[in-house]
Parts: structure tokens; sequence; C-alpha cells
């Protein structure tokens, strides 16, 4: 159990983060930890003129970093980095009393940070154009890439710091300032964050003000980020409901947008999968996170030759998964969010029961009291691939389905809106090879026997479809935050024109 109140801990962690934020602000936004459902802060919140103040701060910062060299942008991300390093142990903490994470998942999501300023250093020397071969003599052609301006980065609850920093490590190195709108839910941890940040930016010795800032409020801090023409890029992860209202408000001023949205993921285990194998990876993809991530495993084809041999063996892991406060206990899952989660994970199971499912799980745990909302995941073995299976309930439910014929459960594994992650588990060459090909998995991620959770940095995060269709993080991701140039360039004392043009005006 815990040795002091929630709050005071909060407090402490937040202190040993170095954040000199007011935790106790009269009138100000509460800030509800879901490991116990009580308040651990109340934060002043800013307003839209504050959010316009911060827009061009970050702006005149442009004019400035836009001409540091990169190598030298790249060694604040390092410096950066190494203060991650040293503030790993309370930035983890912090993630658990706001997101409600298990410490090996808090600790695991500041490591994402770590490796994403490890990855934009190395970067900061490889921002590569090409040289491109031309049709007239004495000439070469090339691109260039070029800063391109304020990031807008707005972050969701269940990933309340790495996110941020897939984004912000490759922005600063390829010259751009950023502002970060966290979720209103985990505001504390970004905070954080932005305290071990300007640790960096003090030992880094001559940064521009505004560089890195943080908004704290409601969606109106959003909405101002994607609304000013001063924000070129807006990268937001969140629900595929809010991006489908970020997406055309930015379009319309002609500014970019990465969008990050929701993934109703899916894994198919073939006749060969190795079983075991096949049982940890779909339990962790499952019901890490409480089901909240964004790559949680949603649904699950099964082969019916192999349906007794693995579905009685989840059904025995998820009746002993062990459910708990991430602080106090050694628990693999941790809270959801909030009520409103709670809510709509036992509409989506009563919906499945009304289709013909078969429910085992998903009743709600007596931890912490009635304001915490602890839940037993949930498996549900679905006769139809129907009603809340082709949508993402943001909770511990995997729907299980019996198939015979591999091309119709690929057919219904694409037949969602969502298109993040996927998995087969097969030893099968030529069923894993038409996942992984054209016809095959329609998402971002396609994964072979492992679970649909877990990317790491070095390869673009994203998905297709009602996903966004975004990319972050490693790969060539690092180009959506800089403009292309095509430059040609005439050493001859000649002026042939292109396609063989003639324009004599002599």
């Amino acid at each position: 159990m815990l040795t002091e109140p929630l709050n005071a801990l909060t407090a402490r962690t937040m202190d040993a983060c170095g954040s000199p934020a007011a935790l106790d602000v009269a009138g100000g936004m509460a800030v509800v930890s879901p490991v116990t459902g009580e308040t651990v802060a109340t934060l002043a919140v800013h307003s839209a003129a504050d959010a316009q103040a911060a827009v061009d701060l970050a702006s005149a910062a442009f004019k400035s970093w836009r001409m540091v060299p990169a190598p030298r942008r790249g060694e604040l991300v390092r410096l950066f980095g190494e203060e991650l390093r040293r503030a790993k142990e309370d930035l983890g903490r912090m993630v658990s009393i706001e997101a409600g994470k298990s410490p090996s998942e808090g600790l695991g999501e500041v490591q994402e940070m770590i490796d994403i300023c490890d990855f934009a250093v190395g970067l900061s020397r490889q921002l590569y154009g090409l040289t491109i071969a031309t049709e007239r003599p004495g000439h070469r052609m090339m691109e260039t890439w070029h800063p391109l301006g304020v990031v807008g980065i707005i972050t969701a609850f269940n990933f309340p710091c790495a996110p941020w920093c897939w984004n912000a490590a490759l922005a600063l190195v390829c010259g751009d300032p950023v502002l970060w709108k966290p979720s209103e839910k985990t505001p504390l941890t970004a905070l954080a964050v932005q305290a071990v940040f300007e640790r960096a930016v003090e030992r880094f010795g001559d940064a521009p003000e505004g560089l890195s800032q943080v908004l704290v409020g409601g969606p109106e801090l959003g909405e101002a980020l994607t609304d000013s023409s001063k924000v070129a890029l807006v990268s937001a992860t969140g629900s595929t409901r809010m991006g489908r209202i970020v997406g055309p408000k930015v379009a319309a001023r002609f500014g970019r947008c990465i969008l990050e949205l929701g993934g109703n993921n899916a894994g198919i285990v073939c006749p060969s999968a190795d079983m075991d194998m096949a049982l940890r990876a779909i339990a962790f993809g499952a019901m890490g996170t409480a089901g909240q991530r964004c790559t949680t495993m949603r649904r699950l084809f099964v082969h019916e030759s192999v349906y007794d041999q693995i579905v009685p063996a989840l059904k025995k892991a998820y009746a002993s998964v062990s459910v708990g406060n991430p602080l106090t206990s050694g628990a693999l899952v941790g809270p959801l969010i909030d009520r409103a989660a709670f809510d709509s994970m036992t509409a989506a199971l009563k919906e499945a029961a009304e289709l013909g499912g078969t429910v085992h799980g998903g009743s709600r745990e007596a931890v912490e009291g009635e304001a915490a909302y602890y839940v037993k995941p949930a498996i549900v073995e679905m006769p139809v691939h129907d009603g809340p299976v082709l949508r993402e309930t943001f909770a511990p439910i995997l729907y299980v389905m019996k198939y015979s014929d591999f091309d119709a459960a690929l057919e219904a594994h694409n037949a969602v809106g969502g298109g993040l992650s996927s998995s087969i588990f097969t030893t099968d060459l030529r069923e894993m090879e038409t996942f992984l090909s054209a016809r095959g998995s329609d998402c971002g991620i396609a994964n072979v026997n492992i679970g649909t959770s877990g990317a790491e940095i070095g390869g673009a995060f994203g998905g297709e479809k009602e996903t966004g269709g975004g990319r972050e993080s490693g790969s060539d991701a690092w180009r959506a935050y800089m403009r292309r140039a095509t430059n040609t360039i005439n050493y001859s004392r000649e002026l042939p024109l292109a396609q063989g043009v003639t324009f004599d005006i002599g």
C-alpha cells in the first residue's frame, strides 16, 4: 500500500522532475488519477489568448532556430535524452499516476522518449536530399530540405508523453519549434517532461525562447493550434472522431496534418502457429494497459483446427490475470481511465451478448473503491463478425472468431474502418507472405509471430484508412517536418530549356 497520500506522492514526483507548476490552484482544472479516482492536482489553464501568444513566441523562435545547423540542433536533443535518463524513474511514476499504467509500462514509455532522442541525434546529420539526373548539359538538379515551421502536437491520455517526443525530437532536429497540447486527463506528465526539457535547454546555452511550450486546458486550445495559419503542421493523436474535426480544418487553410487515430487491430492464428508464442503475444496485445492502447488487439481469428487448443488457454490466462493498483502491486492490468470507459465497455459487452456472443470476464473488480474503475479483461466468443466487433472500444475486450478459409479470414480482418496494427501467427511461408503482400493486411503495421502492440521507434508508426494515414517516429517520418525544394543550377554559358522547348527572343 502507499505510504503517503496520492496527491502528496504526485507533488513529490513533480518536484523531483523539477516542474514549477502550482498543483493546487483554486478553481483550476482538476486532474484525476484513475488509480484511485482521486483528484491529485488542480492546475491553472491557458486561454485562447495564451495559446495565440504561445504561437507567436514559437513563430519568433522558428526564425532563429531554422538557421542553427542541424547537427547543433541535434546536440540539444542529445542533452534532452541525457536528462530523460536521469529523470526516467520519476517520469515513469507520473505516467503510472496519471494514466494508470504498470510501473514497467510507465518506464517503457519514458524509454521510448530516450530511444527517439537517440534516433534523432543521428538523424541530425542525415537530412539527405537527392542529386537528380538532368537532360540539360551543364546543369545540375538536386532537392534540398528546409525547416517547415511551428509544429502543434496534440496527445491522448493513454500515452501521455511518448508520442509527443516522437514528434518533438524529430521536429527539433529538423528546425521546428513545438507547441504541446496534452490530454486534459494527463497534463501533469507533460509539465514534468517540459521541466526536464528546460534543463537540457539550460545546458545547451543558446536556444531561442519558446522552442517548446505546453498548453494546459480543454479543446479550445487544440482548436487554436488547428486554426492558426502560423502552425505549419498539426500532429494529433486521438479518436477518429477527433481526426474528422482536425483534418478538414487544417486542410482548409492548406496546413499539414499527421493524424494518429483509432485502430481496431486483429490477429490471425493459423494451424501451423507456435501456440505458446501466440498465447503470450495475444495476452499482452489484448490486456496490456487495460486494453487502452491504439495498438491493442481487439479481434482474433482462429483456425477451426486449433480453436479448441488456444481459446481455452486464453480463457485460463484471462481468468488468472492479476488486476490491481499499479502503484502498490505487481498486477499486470491496471485501471480504466474513467467511468466513461467502463460504461463503454459494459455497453459493448451487452451488445455482443445480444448478437449471440459468449462473454468470459468483463466484471468490475473491487479495487480502490467506487471512484476507480478496474475490470477483468474480457474474451467474447463471437458467432458473427458484426456489431461492436466492427468498432474500437477502448477497453480490454478481445472478440474471438473461428475461421476455416484463410482468404475469408483475411477479408474479414480488413473489413473494419481502422487500419493501424495487425499480426499473423504462422510458420507457413505462403500464409506469412500473403499477409504481408499487397492483398494482405491493409494496416500500417503488419507483424508475423508477434502481437499488435509494442512498436519500436526505428520504424515509422501509423496506419491507414480511419487511422488517418500519418507516420511518426522512425524511418523517413522526418520528412513531414520539413519542406522540400527542387533546385536546378546552370553552370554553363547556355540556356537550354527542358523538353526541347525553344524560346528565342534575340
